[in-house]
């Protein structure tokens, strides 16, 4: 992939959830309105439920395209029995970035749930030159990792995946 400055950024975005609909999902809409707010473009977008092998051929499709800069998921990153975002995506990953889950709960802990904030498994990671997020599902915490981590940094993180 080329190594010059990415300024606006090809993304998709994917809910997880086994409760939420087109209709009823918050989190999807709110990631994809933040981006386009910022300038980027939002590619394609879903809404799976938690099914650990669909989850991994989506991503896996999205990231064969070689047209995308950052995939956002949101959903299925809890302790719950039916919570796979992590296991889907994880072996996909070239390399994974663990100072973004550290962060995501340390300012989850400082602003939104306190202590809660362990039972987040929010990862992401860098595969075929793209960044993908695994953040949990509620709209306050996709609002968090968006504005104080995501937005702020992936245009320096795709530089360096792609260098």
């Amino acid at each position: 992939m080329e190594s010059q400055r990415v300024t606006a950024w090809r993304c998709a975005v994917l809910t997880v959830s086994d409760l939420r609909t087109l209709e009823t999902d918050e989190s999807g809409p709110k990631v994809r309105a933040l981006f386009a707010a910022a300038g980027h473009d939002v590619r394609h977008h879903a809404l799976l439920p938690n099914d650990e092998s669909r989850v991994r051929a989506l991503v896996s499709e999205w990231l064969a395209l070689g047209t995308l800069d950052v995939i956002v998921i949101t959903g299925g990153t809890g302790l719950g029995s039916r919570d796979r975002t992590i296991e889907a995506v994880r072996p996909l990953f070239e390399k994974e970035l663990p100072g973004f889950g550290e962060l995501f709960r340390l300012l989850s802990y400082q602003e939104q749930v306190g202590t809660a904030a362990i039972l987040s498994r929010a990862t992401a990671g860098a595969a075929r030159g793209t960044l993908v997020f695994s953040l949990p599902g509620s709209r306050a915490a996709v609002e968090l990792a968006m504005t104080r981590i995501i937005l702020a940094e992936a245009g320096h993180a795709l530089r360096e995946v792609r260098r």
